[in-house]
């Protein structure tokens, strides 16, 4: 058998559409900021495609390059400056920051209702309880594409292996809140294969290259690769594609899976915010 392809391009593409489509009745423009610290090759190639994503649908964008000697008391400041700026609705800060910036810091100045990536404490007290507040953009992509191909979630085994704050976390509770029954794997698990080969669906973000093989999935499993690692000018997921792809009955590649669907996520994130600070 050779597994269905989960293609997260085509499904960002249709969401784009949407959003373009929505944008063209509004009299205001939604505005999303992004600001990256520093000229990180793949940084500078994501913020590039958010704004070439913005462009499409109608979103008025703003990049902020900033060089990466910059004090974190000047980039709080930028950040204090765009969340008065009222043609902004989000705010996004590039990461990584380098090692003299705090990441915590700069997030925890974003406006809330400002924060589209849902990294601030707020939203992401808001997320764990339930209540209204911004989904992280690639969790809330994983599901999406679960729901687009007709994954069935409630009732079956999800594991997920990486236990960030950005990633892993966040997509076990939307697995939990979707009625899974989830598990968390992460690097100090023992006999990984043992929680993977149980999982009907699996979610795999470590940034480790191929750590997922055939033999350690179950037959038909739904397979979502989050691991994106740069090799040369080649992106690489976390789960070993050619072999696995034979077994699972879905699979999400890297690249084309999970990553558009990231950037399409942002852009709802920002008409959302957009709706709630315009609209009240």
């Amino acid at each position: 058998m050779t597994a269905t392809i989960i293609d997260g391009k085509k499904t960002a593409e249709k969401i784009r559409s949407e959003i373009k489509e929505y944008v063209s009745g509004l009299k205001k423009k939604p505005g999303l900021a992004v600001i990256q610290v520093g000229k990180n090759p793949a940084s500078t190639s994501y913020v590039n495609l958010k704004e070439k994503d913005c462009k499409e649908v109608g979103i008025y964008s703003k990049i902020i390059r900033l060089v990466e000697e910059i004090s974190e008391e000047e980039l709080v400041e930028k950040i204090i400056e765009l969340n008065k700026d009222n043609s902004i609705h989000g705010i996004l800060v590039q990461l990584p920051l380098p090692k003299h910036v705090n990441e915590e810091v700069a997030i925890d100045m974003i406006n809330p209702l400002k924060d589209v990536d849902g990294f601030h404490p707020v939203n992401a007290g808001n997320f764990f309880i339930g209540k209204a507040g911004f989904v992280p953009c690639t969790p809330k992509g994983v599901i999406r594409l679960l729901k687009e191909y007709d994954i069935p979630i409630e009732g079956k085994n999800a594991v997920v292996v990486g236990r960030s704050n950005i990633v892993g976390k966040p997509i076990a509770m939307l697995l939990m809140m979707n009625n899974a029954t989830v598990t968390i794997c992460h690097s100090k698990t023992k006999n990984l294969a043992e929680y993977t080969k149980n999982a009907d669906i699996l979610v795999v973000a470590v940034g480790k290259p191929g750590l997922i093989k055939a033999e350690m999935v179950k037959e038909d499993a739904a397979i979502i690769d989050v691991g994106i690692t740069r090799t040369g000018n080649l992106l690489k997921g976390d789960v070993d594609f050619d072999s696995v792809s034979k077994k699972a009955s879905y699979i999400a590649p890297v690249p084309g899976g999970v990553g558009p669907m990231t950037r399409a996520m942002l852009l709802e994130n920002t008409i959302e915010a957009y709706n709630n600070i315009e609209r009240g």
